[in-house]
């Protein structure tokens, strides 16, 4: 089969490996669809060290089932199907507890690591428990299907952080996750939810998503919210960025008793305000991946409550793959979301 296969950092080829079989409990997927992750960004140039070449990428994926393993009753070859990210192993502490995402054995697709190598989704077909996949409805375009991954991510983190009906949020980040948050909140029933970024592009995306106002990165922006919301701060702010000063900004904008949930996750470690968080009893929440709410994200996608065309920037064939990802690690800011067809249509 075709497949995008990181051969070395900084280098993808388009090449010809085998093709997966589908095992016991596992389905053969024809892939149709497969976005380009950040972190695939961070693996391509090695800065992640979770992309050990060689590697095939890719773990925001959809397509239609090509065979079913021994054992597989749940689907059938011609189903139209999305996958979780993670791998987990069904039967530890954490999956029995419903918490997928911290199982103890958890892997990802499209990872190498020290501990394990799985090829991901920029490939013909790639081969995944059955357990991680779920039906798309017959009207869903594949390179929307291609989001869910992201949007059970967006859905996770608004469940995890405690978000209620008629609080108030601040995002923090416009771009793909942070846009998904701002539109997976309102749909939570959130009153009001501002939105902060660099950006002015996507600040104005933003706006027309849904926010309530959106506001240019600044020192102020704490004085400003408070001014909004009675002296007092915002419920809740959602990080997107994961970086030191935006952390920071979000727990210097939310109340006494407030809540930040912490999605962004790109600087490995960070200082943060102690005496701020415990005086304030500001509570910190890690957001990791999803713990399987595909469900909800179809759903919110299907019904039109999420919007996800106004993200994807472009939608390619995969043999596009090598120039897409020198572009996005060049850091074209216009570029949201690009996903690659590997075939089925």
């Amino acid at each position: 089969m075709k497949a995008l296969l990181l051969s070395k950092y900084k280098e993808l080829e388009l090449a010809e490996i085998p093709t997966p079989a589908a095992d016991a409990g596992e389905i053969l997927v024809r892939v149709a669809a497969c976005g380009i992750c950040g972190s695939d960004v961070h693996g391509y140039d090695g800065s992640s060290g979770r992309r050990i070449p060689p590697l095939v990428m890719g773990h925001e994926a959809a397509g239609i089932v090509a065979e079913v393993g021994a054992g597989v009753a749940d689907f059938a070859a011609g189903d139209r199907v999305t996958f979780d990210s993670t791998v987990s192993c069904g039967s530890c502490l954490f999956c029995s507890r419903g918490e997928i995402n911290l199982c103890e054995s958890r892997q990802v697709l499209g990872v190498s690591c020290g501990d394990y190598r799985r090829n991901g989704a920029f490939a013909e077909y790639v081969a995944v428990p059955a357990r991680i996949a779920y039906k798309l409805p017959a009207g869903l375009a594949f390179a929307d299907a291609a989001m869910l991954e992201a949007m059970a991510v967006a859905v996770h983190a608004v469940h995890i952080t405690r978000i209620s009906p008629g609080s108030t949020v601040l995002v923090v980040g416009a771009g793909m996750i942070g846009l998904l948050l701002l539109q997976c909140l309102r749909a939570a029933g959130c009153s009001a939810v501002f939105v902060t970024d660099i950006d002015e592009t996507r600040l104005a995306l933003a706006r027309s998503l849904g926010a309530q106002q959106v506001f240019p990165a600044s020192e102020h922006l704490p004085e400003q919210l408070r001014a909004l919301t009675d002296g007092l701060g915002v419920d809740a702010a959602m990080e997107a960025v994961g970086k030191e000063s935006t952390i920071n900004l979000a727990i210097d904008c939310v109340r006494k008793g407030g809540n930040v949930g912490l999605v962004g996750n790109i600087s490995p470690r960070v200082s943060l305000p102690l005496q701020k968080i415990v005086s304030r009893q500001i509570r910190l929440q890690g957001c990791c991946a999803s713990a399987g709410e595909y469900p909800r994200a179809i759903e919110l996608l299907a019904g039109g409550a999420v919007q996800v065309k106004p993200l994807i920037s472009a939608v390619r064939p995969l043999e596009e793959g090598p120039e897409w990802f020198a572009r996005l690690h060049a850091g074209e800011r216009n570029l949201l979301k690009v996903v690659l067809t590997p075939g089925a249509s």
